[in-house]
């Protein structure tokens, strides 16, 4: 993780608790590259747990259940490395690419994962393409001199938040409640997605347009 860089605003960093969190974590002097590593770990085995429910229909519940519990611990991985770093005053030489690359790879795990529990895994890679623009179209923007935008509607917190929701649903609805919503969350994901890249292409056109005039 880089540190002291562009920063996408997240409620949670202002809680009590994952500042208490954080301060521990600094004070043993842990890596924030490392948590971010961590976090990618979380967002493979979450997409493993999410394509089970396809392998072992079984064991769907609990399936269902441990992925949204690790969408949450890479999600609670994202928010710690930035605060451990800014906490240790240290950059790593190497931090955007521990900042964005374990990003794109837990995306595409946990959005692979519900298309295969949704029987199209054509569909969730759709998916964590469109995801991928954004992130792409947010770093693009930011490397030709425009700030970082992490607007959604469908920025990284909010896939995984409905993500989460999704996978809770699944485990605590009666049987049949749930059929075809994977595949009807990923569909929200995918368009949303694609006009949040928009958004933030257009943002970032007109501001470098409007510096550009102003020079």
């Amino acid at each position: 993780m880089s540190g002291t860089g562009d920063r996408r605003p997240i409620a949670a960093r202002d809680l009590a608790v994952t500042g208490r969190i954080a301060g521990w974590l600094v004070r043993r002097g842990a890596s924030a590259d490392a948590i971010s590593m961590a976090g990618m770990v979380a967002g493979l085995a979450a997409g493993l747990a999410f394509a089970g429910v396809s392998w072992c229909p079984g064991a769907a519940r609990p399936l269902w259940i441990l992925g949204a519990l690790f969408v949450q611990l890479r999600l609670m991985a994202n928010l710690l490395d930035g605060m451990v770093a800014v906490g240790r005053g240290i950059a790593s030489p190497a931090g955007e690419l521990f900042n964005e690359v374990p990003d794109r790879v837990s995306d595409t795990a946990v959005l692979l994962g519900i298309g295969i529990a949704a029987g199209a895994p054509a569909l969730g890679l759709a998916a964590a393409l469109a995801a991928m623009a954004t992130a792409y179209i947010r770093a693009v923007g930011k490397a030709a001199g425009a700030p970082s935008d992490f607007r959604g509607p469908m920025a990284k917190q909010h896939r995984m938040a409905l993500v989460t929701a999704l996978a809770l649903w699944c485990a605590l609805a009666p049987l049949g409640w749930s059929l075809g919503l994977p595949a009807i969350v990923l569909w929200i994901i995918l368009v949303l997605a694609l006009a949040t890249a928009w958004r933030r292409l257009a943002g970032a056109w007109r501001t470098l347009r409007a510096t550009g005039s102003a020079l």
